[in-house]
């Protein structure tokens, strides 16, 4: 079993601990932004130095993998086919997961304006392929090896793109029934403008989570959410409507180090129960320090800024130039995280 499945069985059963807080890290930017969301490659010294290569990205996926801290991996298909067939997740306790779906608003190619239009639902992970993995797989064949996936919604208040955004989600559903494909659900904010006062619209987007799954059958309901932060009482109320109804956080942009850990420390408080980071992580100078640090924070062993200061030592013991000064790094820049 792993730790996954394993702090899913104590949150619902009611014995949360913040050790169980969930971390993934998602590392599915070629599923979006392609080549960009591979992140940016590093001198020795942190310099950066371009874009990733698919080989530097996935080098970097595999040392995260063997650090054994976070609990999901989110790759793409094609990626997790390529770990998998090495055998990276084959003695490992961190599930590995693909991205289900690939909607137009995540669609962030350099010079592209899809995420401009209100969100289509777009998928081209086929769960048939993913689902099918073998021990011993033949000469060129295709294995993935997970049973676990994201699929993300994204609602505007516009009812033809909508409706058809929930459609192409009962379609999934019934997909991943056949297949017996577990998934967790993913709602963004509105991608456009949608007539709803900033405000109002955390309420607008709890109400459309609860009333998308009012119908939907507890064997086809999502293993848990990944929400934007919409600050501590929006939080709050999706949280404790339904103790049944686990809810993550996503990480957003990269931030400052300190937003990544307020965010940690922040979400667990007010209820959340799981961390989907990927810029956060990404992007970070060192990914396997500030990996170890979120874990700290996540359990209640450190504070946020004392983090942010302990990352920076670290940084300078390994050699390393941060991207920001401390006293800059200290700052939380994203709006819902001073309401916290």
């Amino acid at each position: 079993m792993t730790r996954l499945d394993e702090k899913l069985a104590r949150i619902r059963a009611g014995a949360y601990r913040a050790s169980d807080f969930l971390i993934a890290d998602a590392k599915d930017g070629d599923m979006g932004p392609s080549l960009a969301g591979c992140g940016r490659a590093r001198a020795a010294d942190g310099t950066p130095q371009g874009l990733r290569t698919r080989a530097q990205f996935l080098d970097q996926i595999r040392a995260i993998v063997a650090q054994d801290i976070v609990d999901i991996m989110l790759v793409s298909v094609a990626n997790l086919e390529r770990l998998s067939a090495e055998g990276v997740f084959a003695a490992s306790r961190v599930k590995p997961a693909i991205r289900a779906n690939d909607t137009t608003d995540i669609w962030r190619m350099r010079g592209a304006t899809y995420h401009l239009s209100p969100s289509r639902a777009f998928r081209t992970a086929s769960l048939s392929r993913v689902m099918h993995a073998t021990a011993q797989p033949a000469p060129g064949a295709a294995i993935t090896g997970t049973d676990l996936g994201l699929y993300s919604v994204t609602f505007n208040n516009d009812i033809a793109a909508d409706v058809a955004s929930l459609e192409a989600f009962a379609a999934f559903r019934e997909d991943a029934a056949r297949h017996g494909f577990r998934y967790f659900l993913e709602v963004f904010n509105p991608n456009v403008e949608c007539g709803i006062d900033a405000e109002t619209l955390p309420y607008y987007v709890n109400d459309c989570i609860l009333r998308c799954l009012a119908g939907v059958a507890a064997a086809d309901r999502p293993q848990f959410l990944k929400i934007a932060y919409n600050g501590p009482r929006a939080l709050e109320e999706l949280a404790g409507f339904d103790p049944g109804l686990i809810v993550g956080v996503l990480g957003g942009g990269a931030g400052t180090t300190r937003d990544t850990f307020e965010l940690l420390h922040q979400a667990e408080r007010h209820g959340a129960r799981v961390a989907l980071f990927g810029r956060k992580i990404n992007l970070a100078e060192d990914p396997l320090a500030i990996v170890a640090l979120m874990r700290e924070v996540a359990s209640g062993n450190i504070a946020p800024a004392a983090a942010v200061k302990e990352y920076h030592a670290g940084l300078a013991k390994a050699g390393i130039r941060p991207d920001r000064a401390l006293d800059t790094d200290l700052e939380i820049t994203e709006a819902p995280l001073r309401e916290g």
